[in-house]
Formats: structure tokens, C-alpha cells, sequence
């Protein structure tokens, strides 16, 4: 099930919510060691954790979390002008139909096809997202070995600059171009996990 969650939901259980966080905090603190906050000594939560930013969460039937990942408005503070802005050689890419992803988690939990049926499913609902909503373009920050996976995927996509180090990681910055073909090229690159209508989460369109 693909679950859509920002200021206006009003349906989604509480505990998939704190199953996504709690996930977060075992996969980017637990297993990556990343300097992070945790709230009650279970949750990954930061400052971008707020009424302006979205959640897509992937859940089995159980609605048990899989796979989420955290998109933020880039005409607010982000991770990318924040934090890490020196990873743009130009302009920083913002505006109302442009959002970063953030925060890419699949659960620890899943064994290596499970892992990628997850992944594939939570690219596709990005996808699927943003046709919906009007969003055309992502960013990111990711470490090499993931940012070489999400430059593979078959979508448009490109470097924004030259990786660099940020403490023992390579640390490069993207920008994923979604268009109507998106789907198709994500399909030939062995990627696109088709959402059935009915699960597709439907949110007003991308204003910032």
C-alpha cells in the first residue's frame, strides 16, 4: 500500500507514521552512524520534520513500513541549501514545482528481494507523485554508492557537482527531471513497479 502523508491527512494510523521514524532511526543511525537526533530513543526526527513536509510511506497489509522517504519544498529551508550547498557548482534548484527527496529508507528487516521489490515500489510512487502533483523536477544528496544506484535508474537525471568528502562519506547532490515518459524509462532501466489507481494517494498540486 503507497501512503501519502502531509499537513492535510487525516486517515493514516499513527503507528505507520512512528513505524516510519522508528525505521529511519535504525537504518541512518543505527546502521550508517549519521549524527542525528532521537526523539524518546526510538525515532529518527530533524528540523525538516515539519507541517511542510510530505511522506511517502510503502506498508505491506499489515501496514507494517517497508520503504518511505521524506520530500520537502524547496522554497523553504532544505537539506540541499542548508546543509550541503557547496555540492551545487551553480544556482541551487528551487521553486514550487521543484521538492527534494530526503531521507530514502528501506526496512532493515527485508531480505535482498525484498529490499528491491521496496525500493522499486517507492521510486515508482516518487514518479507516480509527482505526475500527479505537478511536480517536475527532484533533488537529493546522497552518498556515492546510492547516488551511482539512483543515476542508474533510467530516469533523467544528472549531477549537480563534483562528490565531496563530509566526514567519511562522498557526499554528491542530484536533480531527477520527471516528465510523462518518466515511467517508461524507469520501466527499461528495470525499475518501474506499476501502482494500481486505486493505491495511488491523491494530494492537491505542488505549490511550495
Amino acid at each position: 500500500m503507497v501512503l501519502l502523508v502531509d499537513s492535510t491527512a487525516d486517515s493514516v494510523p499513527d503507528g505507520v507514521f512512528r513505524s516510519m521514524l522508528a525505521a529511519r532511526k535504525r537504518v541512518f543511525i543505527d546502521l550508517l552512524r549519521w549524527d542525528l537526533p532521537v526523539l524518546d530513543g526510538c525515532y529518527e526526527v530533524d528540523q525538516f520534520d515539519d507541517a511542510h513536509a510530505r511522506y511517502l510511506i510503502i506498508t505491506d497489509t499489515d501496514q507494517a513500513h517497508l520503504a518511505s522517504a521524506r520530500l520537502l519544498p524547496t522554497t523553504r529551508p532544505h537539506i540541499l541549501d542548508t546543509l550541503f550547498p557547496r555540492l551545487c557548482r551553480g544556482a541551487i534548484p528551487r521553486g514550487p514545482q521543484v521538492w527534494e527527496i530526503t531521507r530514502f529508507c528501506l526496512s532493515r528487516e527485508l531480505r535482498s528481494a525484498g529490499r528491491r521489490q521496496a525500493r522499486n515500489q517507492l521510486v515508482s510512487a516518487l514518479a507516480a507523485h509527482a505526475l500527479q502533483t505537478g511536480i517536475k523536477t527532484y533533488t537529493g544528496v546522497a552518498e556515492m554508492a546510492w547516488l551511482q544506484q539512483i543515476l542508474n535508474f533510467g530516469w533523467q537525471c544528472r549531477a549537480l557537482g563534483e562528490p565531496l568528502p563530509s566526514g567519511a562519506a562522498q557526499l554528491g547532490a542530484l536533480e531527477i527531471t520527471i516528465t510523462p515518459e518518466t515511467p517508461a524509462a524507469l520501466a527499461a532501466g528495470g525499475v518501474w513497479s506499476p501502482i494500481p489507481r486505486h493505491e495511488l494517494p491523491a494530494r492537491r498540486a505542488a505549490n511550495g
